[in-house]
């Protein structure tokens, strides 16, 4: 798969599950086990407000290279039939951008990449609702 021939919602898509995945696993090292733990926990990783809090501190610390602004601004811009449930148009929007990234990530196999942006999104931590 090309991740540059790909819409933005399909590289969202499957930035979503990689993001969750990481945040699970990273939640099971920790020591936490009980299910309502593990998703309560989980939420202040992968919400959109978590996520668009993540991109705007990372673009704050000029974390992002121009090509991921690039697929981050086609996220945010995506036309999404979805509707936030816990967040206002711009959060999820700008969330939708996060996953977008990490998709992308992924799909073009930036391993390396991905890592420093899991640790960028660990130091800042978890964000509350």
């Amino acid at each position: 798969m090309r991740a540059d021939a790909m819409n933005a919602t399909s590289l969202a898509y499957i930035g979503d599950a990689l993001m969750s995945l990481y945040v699970r696993e990273y939640l099971l090292s920790q020591g936490y086990q009980k299910p309502n733990d593990l998703q309560v926990k989980s939420t202040y990783y992968v919400s959109a407000k978590a996520q668009a809090h993540y991109v705007k501190i990372l673009m704050e610390q000029s974390f992002f290279r121009e090509a991921e602004l690039e697929i981050i601004r086609r996220g945010r811009n995506a036309h999404t039939v979805t509707k936030a449930k816990n967040a206002d148009v711009m959060t999820y929007r700008m969330s939708t951008g996060f996953e977008a990234l990490w998709g992308y990530l992924y799909l073009n196999q930036e391993q390396a990449r991905l890592e420093e942006l899991w640790e960028a999104v660990k130091k800042i931590g978890e964000v509350k609702r």
